[in-house]
Order: structure tokens, then C-alpha cells, then sequence
């Protein structure tokens, strides 16, 4: 009898570290599949950007002025009006949604009532699901109106218009990571906040926002990387002028813009062709670069919290 209990509780532990490694190969695999597509995806625009610096000096490519390759007299090729206008746009966004999604996370996680928070939530993904290309056409018919008739523009086609779109759409990102954040955050600081004489407002505002404040830099950062990203918006509602931008009313084109408005005219294996890969290429950095800094600056703020 003893020999059969202990040969059971055998087989279930080898049935047990078998499932553990094969969930632990299942991940581990997925993980390298993900890698993989990426640095195939890096690898397609550095060989396919390279036949485009045999023609454009690489200098005045990062460094030009304009951006204009279908001149007759000369063809040129430069994109940083390109990167001001998505930084422009990604950091105006940026400025209007982090505000409102972290207040209105602190809100859902701390102060709103239960029903209220039930009603909140699926409004607040539906709007994560509504199509770009519907968001840019309220911007166009909407919000585009308001702003020429409050800043007395010629149309409100312009970085502004952007901005305040890709803030609605970062929103839900923000609003959600953000919340999970603050709900995470172990009920000990809040009872302590609050046993110490402290405001329920004090406690949300300088203990549980600071504490869950990793979670928040990431929020920003996915939101951004969304603003980033985004094409369909605001290559309908910011005007699309290849132009260096003279201000945030003015009308711009982003680096993501640019590819779309191009690539499906351009004709196949010419400079102009080749160079648009490098505009994404460019793009594909600037990404990797927003989370490089976003993960070095979670890895530090948690050092400092241990």
C-alpha cells in the first residue's frame, strides 16, 4: 500500500515538473519568435534603407531643411521638419493627456463609487476601439472648426488639432495602466496615510500616486509610443505641410504621415523609394529609443524604492 502511495505521489511529481517545463519552453519559445520578428523587422529597413545613402548624403538627410523629392531642378531630401513635426505633436499630446488619464485613473481607483466605475471602465475601452481614421474625421469637422474660430486660423488643419486627438486616443493606455498601478499599491500606505490625519485627497495625491508611480511612467510611455505611431489621424487632420513648423498652429507632417501620404505613389527601386524605408528606419529608432528610456527610468525608480 505504502509502495503505491509513494509511486503515485512519483508520478505526480514528474507529471508536474514535465508541465511546468513544458509551459516554461512554451514561453521561452514565443519569446525568441518575438525577437526574432523584430530583428528581422530592423534588418528589412537597414538593407533596404542603405541603396538610398549611395544617392543622399546621410549628413544632409538627418540634418536638411526640406524635404522636397519630386523637384525638378533638385531632388532633396531632408527630414528634420519631419522629426519636429511628430516630436511637436507626440509631446503636445503627451502634455493634455498625462494630466487628464492620471486624474481620472486616481479618480476610478480611489474616489469614484463602485457603480460609477462599472459605467466608467467599458466607456473608456470602447473608446480605445474606435478606428483612427474616425477619430481623424471629427478632428476635421470638429474639432478643427472650434480651433479656427478660437485662434482666428484660415482652418484648424494643424498640430494643435493633432495633439489634442492622439491625447484622446493615448487616453485609455494612460487611464487604465495607470489605474491598475495605483490599485496594485498595498492597502498598508493608504491606512497609514489616512492614521496619520491625512486627507483621503493628500493620500492619493502624495502617497499613492508616488508609490505607483513606475506604473505611471510606463502608462506615459506606451501612451507616447501610441502618439508616436499613430498615422491615419494625423495625416488627416494636421494639414500635411512638408514644411519646418512655425508653431503649433501651424499645419505639419509627421514622419509617419510622410510614409503613407508616399509610398503607394513612389515608383519601385528609385532614390525616392529607398528613402522612405530610411524614414522608417528613423522611426523605428526614435521608438526603441522612447522605450529604452522608459525602461532605464522604471529600473532606477525601482533601485531607489528597495
Amino acid at each position: 500500500m505504502q509502495v503505491s502511495i509513494a509511486m503515485n505521489k512519483k508520478r505526480s511529481w514528474i507529471s508536474t515538473q514535465l508541465k511546468e517545463k513544458l509551459i516554461h519552453d512554451f514561453f521561452f519559445i514565443n519569446g525568441i519568435i518575438s525577437v526574432i520578428v523584430l530583428l528581422g523587422i530592423f534588418a528589412l529597413l537597414v538593407f533596404t534603407s542603405i541603396p538610398a545613402f549611395s544617392e543622399i548624403n546621410i549628413k544632409e538627410f538627418l540634418l536638411g531643411l526640406e524635404w522636397n523629392p519630386t523637384s525638378y531642378v533638385k531632388e532633396v531630401y531632408g527630414i528634420v521638419p519631419m522629426i519636429v513635426s511628430t516630436l511637436m505633436v507626440a509631446l503636445g499630446a503627451l502634455i493634455i493627456a498625462i494630466p487628464l488619464g492620471v486624474g481620472t485613473a486616481a479618480y476610478l481607483s480611489d474616489v469614484a463609487r463602485p457603480r460609477t466605475r462599472e459605467i466608467a471602465k467599458p466607456i473608456i475601452e470602447i473608446l480605445a476601439g474606435i478606428p483612427s481614421v474616425v477619430i481623424g474625421f471629427l478632428g476635421i469637422v470638429l474639432v478643427g472648426p472650434i480651433l479656427a474660430k478660437i485662434f482666428g486660423t484660415h482652418n484648424g488643419l494643424n498640430a494643435l488639432n493633432g495633439s489634442i486627438l492622439l491625447a484622446v486616443m493615448a487616453l485609455p493606455t494612460i487611464i487604465s495602466i495607470s489605474e491598475d498601478a495605483l490599485i496594485n499599491v498595498s492597502d498598508s500606505y493608504y491606512k497609514a496615510s489616512l492614521a496619520l490625519g491625512a486627507t483621503k485627497w493628500q493620500t492619493v495625491i502624495k502617497v499613492k500616486i508616488p508609490a505607483a508611480l513606475s506604473g505611471i511612467i510606463a502608462a506615459c510611455m506606451l501612451g507616447m509610443g501610441r502618439a508616436i505611431g499613430e498615422t491615419m489621424t494625423v495625416l488627416m487632420a494636421t494639414g500635411c505641410a512638408p514644411a519646418m513648423p512655425e508653431s503649433i498652429l501651424g499645419p505639419v507632417r509627421t514622419l509617419t504621415s510622410s510614409i503613407a501620404i508616399e509610398l503607394g505613389e513612389v515608383a519601385y527601386n528609385t532614390t525616392h523609394y529607398y528613402a522612405l524605408f530610411a524614414l522608417g528606419l528613423v522611426l523605428f529608432i526614435i521608438t526603441f529609443l522612447v522605450n529604452m528610456t522608459s525602461d532605464i527610468i522604471l529600473h532606477k525608480y525601482e533601485k531607489v524604492n528597495r
